[in-house]
């Protein structure tokens, strides 16, 4: 069977954004040469504007997006490719098993810890992991030339991060929830729209469990979003800061993933 190839170029700018648009030199044991970009799209008409996600942790999100991601609050200008990567098959399926072994990651330290504070963040039906197992098999039994592929540098090294700050205990809270606002999030964004081109172009235009929800997704984030916004309302003004600052970390640490579909070797 021929190896099916991605060769919109409107994805492909849109991947080149968020694959080769900045370093953080601070922060590279998550990356190869490069941080990659999350997406979170415009901001909810149904969120709390006065609260600290619309003021403070979004605002620095937005700062780390690119112009191309964002036009009117992107803060990172890019280039066009001259020569945009074609996105394989085997490529994609590396993403996703790299993706599955980071969102373990967070579901087991929401279902492990012993902190109050992050129980609301248990069964929010945000949950990934379970969908991407059906996906992954999927595709290694409808694609003759694919086989699982272990997981990946970028993976273990993003989700044994994920692990140490649920072992950090309260202390790490703060930066654990930018971790998970920015991960899950940027997904129900930007991940929804490579997710669309990428099943056009590779699956038949088959949509992966991975962009399905049991409720309805907007709703999803209302809640969760007024969770985080209930919790932060507890932190002092150096917690605060602690989860802002973690926002330049959780970027590099989860699109680091995206690198695959830009042609990175994981590692």
């Amino acid at each position: 069977m021929k190896l099916s190839l991605l060769t919109s170029v409107g994805l492909t700018s849109l991947i080149s954004a968020t694959v080769n648009a900045f370093s953080i030199t601070q922060v590279t044991p998550l990356s190869r040469t490069s941080t990659t970009h999350l997406y979170h799209g415009p901001p909810s008409s149904t969120a709390t504007a006065e609260g600290f996600l619309a003021t403070e942790l979004r605002s620095a999100a937005m700062k780390l997006h690119t112009t191309m991601q964002a036009p009117k609050e992107g803060g990172v200008k890019v280039e066009k490719p001259k020569e945009p990567h074609v996105t394989t098959r085997m490529e994609y399926l590396k993403f996703l098993v790299d993706s599955q072994h980071v969102y373990a990651a967070f579901e087991e330290v929401l279902k492990n810890t012993e902190s109050s504070e992050l129980t609301p963040f248990r069964q929010t039906g945000l949950e990934r992991t379970d969908r991407l197992e059906q996906d992954i098999l999927y595709l290694c039994e409808t694609y003759e030339e694919l086989e699982r592929p272990a997981v990946g540098g970028v993976g273990t090294r993003y989700a044994q991060e994920v692990r140490r700050m649920g072992q950090d205990g309260k202390e790490a809270i703060p930066e654990f929830m930018n971790h998970y606002y920015n991960h899950y999030f940027a997904h129900t964004a930007g991940g929804i729209m490579i997710g669309k081109q990428m099943s056009k172009r590779l699956l038949d235009s088959k949509t992966l469990e991975f962009y399905k929800w049991d409720s309805d997704i907007n709703e999803l984030k209302v809640t969760v979003k007024n969770s985080i916004e209930e919790l932060a309302a507890t932190w002092t003004r150096e917690q605060k800061d602690a989860c802002v600052d973690a926002t330049a970390a959780a970027f590099q640490g989860g699109g680091s993933l995206n690198s695959y579909l830009g042609g990175g070797s994981g590692e």
